[in-house]
């Protein structure tokens, strides 16, 4: 199983609740980058975000920034919002990457949790399922032939169009993200794309079913076993003392799902929602390594994966903290879920 970390950039908040400087943020995560590569974690993602709150709106910009400071670490996004992007220059921008980083290009294609990218670069909100539908197919074709001809309905065609640059072996690896709909399981399935399920609320055991399914339609489509991916992505953070950390990280986790809430309607975030979330059964792998290695190793169990993501970066907690968390992730926690494996 890989082990890895995934970021969306979120920016700090002072003590009035003022956004700080996404200069500073950015600079931080190169650093926080080269620390996950000298612990050889496997792999980074980074977010695609269009709000004040995130620092971070072309992922593929950092991952060039990152791949000219570390030698082994797979470098992806998490995810780019394929809907609203252009296929073309898309798969143009990691092709880029996966040459300056010598074939250590991801990328993750999701329809995004946020709206901001459709009125952004002029797309209709009620073409979200349709755009993604049609931009995937038009992304798959570019990752499998150099030359393409190609016509839909939301940007001009391609008349033997050639291209370039190509990614290190020509093809991209390209994964999708889910966040548990039934109809976006199926489609990557019937692809036979690896893909990454969003563990972000409630409890793990209810996305058993979907794990399931895709593993059904996979194999139905005829898809190459030794090949099958799945991960998951979860909220993450890590301490040396699993009470010290969890009072550091309430504040800052709940004040970010207080902000995003607020324009969905949600109630305010609670301590015993956290609290819940850190339990045995819960979404949230925050505490000790001892904790997190037992609840990382539970969902390996539980829906077969091959690939944990860490999400670490949640309401921007402190550089300095972060850099502990990815220590104690690199130092602690992954060498014992590996090793376990092994067995």
């Amino acid at each position: 199983m890989e082990l890895g970390i995934g970021f969306f950039g979120d920016l700090p908040h002072n003590e009035k609740g003022e956004i700080q400087a996404a200069k500073n943020r950015l600079q931080d995560i190169i650093e926080e980058i080269k620390l996950m590569d000298q612990l050889r974690l496997d792999f980074f993602g980074i977010g695609e975000h269009h709000r004040p709150d995130y620092a971070v709106s072309v992922p593929e910009v950092i991952l060039a920034a990152a791949s000219t400071v570390t030698k082994t670490i797979k470098l992806g996004s998490a995810v780019s919002v394929l809907s609203s992007s252009d296929p073309v220059k898309l798969y143009q921008s990691f092709a880029t990457v996966d040459l300056l980083s010598d074939g250590r290009a991801e990328l993750m294609a999701g329809r995004g949790s946020f709206i901001e990218s459709f009125p952004l670069f002029g797309y209709n909100l009620a073409d979200y399922d349709a755009l993604f539908e049609e931009k995937l197919n038009l992304l798959l074709q570019i990752n499998s032939n150099e030359r393409i001809s190609w016509k839909g309905s939301f940007r001009s065609p391609l008349n033997d169009q050639q291209v370039l640059p190509r990614a290190v072996g020509d093809n991209l690896d390209i994964w999708i993200a889910v966040g548990g709909t039934p109809e976006s399981v199926e489609r990557a399935g019937r692809l036979g794309l690896p893909v990454v399920f969003a563990i972000i609320g409630g409890s793990p055991a209810q996305f058993k079913p979907l794990f399931d399914y895709y593993k059904k339609v996979y194999e139905h489509y005829g898809h190459d076993l030794d090949k099958f991916r799945v991960g998951v992505h979860m909220h993450s953070f890590f301490g040396t003392d699993a009470s010290e950390i969890a009072g550091y990280y309430y504040p800052v986790y709940s004040a970010q799902m207080d902000r995003v809430g607020a324009s969905r309607g949600w109630p305010p975030y609670q301590q015993n929602q956290f609290d819940i979330g850190r339990s045995k059964n819960g979404h949230l792998v925050i505490g000790d390594a001892e904790e997190a290695v037992d609840k990382i190793l539970a969902m390996q169990e539980m829906f077969g994966l091959t690939r944990f993501s860490a999400h670490m970066d949640v309401g921007g907690p402190s550089h300095d903290r972060m850099m502990k968390s990815i220590e104690i992730f690199g130092d602690k926690i992954a060498p014992k879920v590996r090793e376990a494996l092994k067995k």
